[in-house]
């Protein structure tokens, strides 16, 4: 047993691609077509982080989901492939969701999905003030960072007892570790790190998987 992080890279990274997930076909498919949208497209989760998202969907008995930032639809429909949830997706870009509802279509998941173009702040107050307060299993963030505690405080509330908050992106490349990195969305996250690993409102642990994922429980 070691205490040592292992870098994934050269043939460790091989295997691991090999063995740590197995992606649906139709997931792989929008991969390939997300990757067009060019230097946008590393904004798509990565593969083995939907795999993650979709088990833990399914180990939780998730029934009502809430994702803020869906882009092209991979981290929805990884869950909605893995699950019977009904989730509702918030974005502004009708671009790139526009992608996402041609790929839930095609896996007919369609129907368990609904689209908000709204964006995260009004789609949350709109939540709220019609009663859902504390009706959805699971929130994953993954829109605009300096958000993040907006949406995070919103997301608790809406979230059951028990619920899960995912918050995406938390590593930052690794600038959320380097004080030379001041702008606002390093600074945004930095600050929502701190505050998570100490509320007394939820038990967590962040997860270096992609670009870092926190799982924050709701006590």
């Amino acid at each position: 047993m070691s205490t040592t992080a292992i870098i994934l890279e050269g043939a460790i990274l091989d295997y691991y691609r090999a063995h740590a997930f197995r992606e649906p076909p139709l997931l792989a498919e929008l991969r390939k077509e997300t990757a067009a949208f060019g230097e946008d497209a590393v904004m798509q989760i990565a593969p083995e982080q939907g795999a993650f998202m979709g088990l833990l969907a399914q180990l939780m008995g998730a029934r009502r989901i809430l994702e803020i930032g869906t882009f092209t639809g991979y981290s929805s429909l990884a869950v909605a492939l893995a699950t019977e949830a009904h989730i509702t997706a918030v974005d502004v870009s009708k671009e790139w969701t526009d992608l996402a509802r041609r790929f839930w279509k095609k896996a007919g998941v369609e129907a368990r999905i609904t689209l908000r173009l709204d964006g995260g702040h009004a789609a949350i107050a709109d939540l709220l003030a019609g009663g859902e307060a504390g009706s959805f299993d699971m929130v994953f963030l993954d829109a605009d960072k300096s958000s993040y505690d907006a949406y995070y405080e919103g997301g608790l509330k809406l979230l059951r007892k028990g619920g899960l908050m995912l918050v995406d992106n938390v590593l930052w490349g690794g600038d959320v570790a380097d004080p030379g990195k001041r702008d606002a969305d390093t600074s945004a996250l930095r600050a929502l790190n701190a505050k998570i690993a100490t509320d007394p409102r939820v038990s967590h642990c962040m997860l270096p998987i992609a670009d870092g994922l926190t799982l924050a429980r709701k006590l």
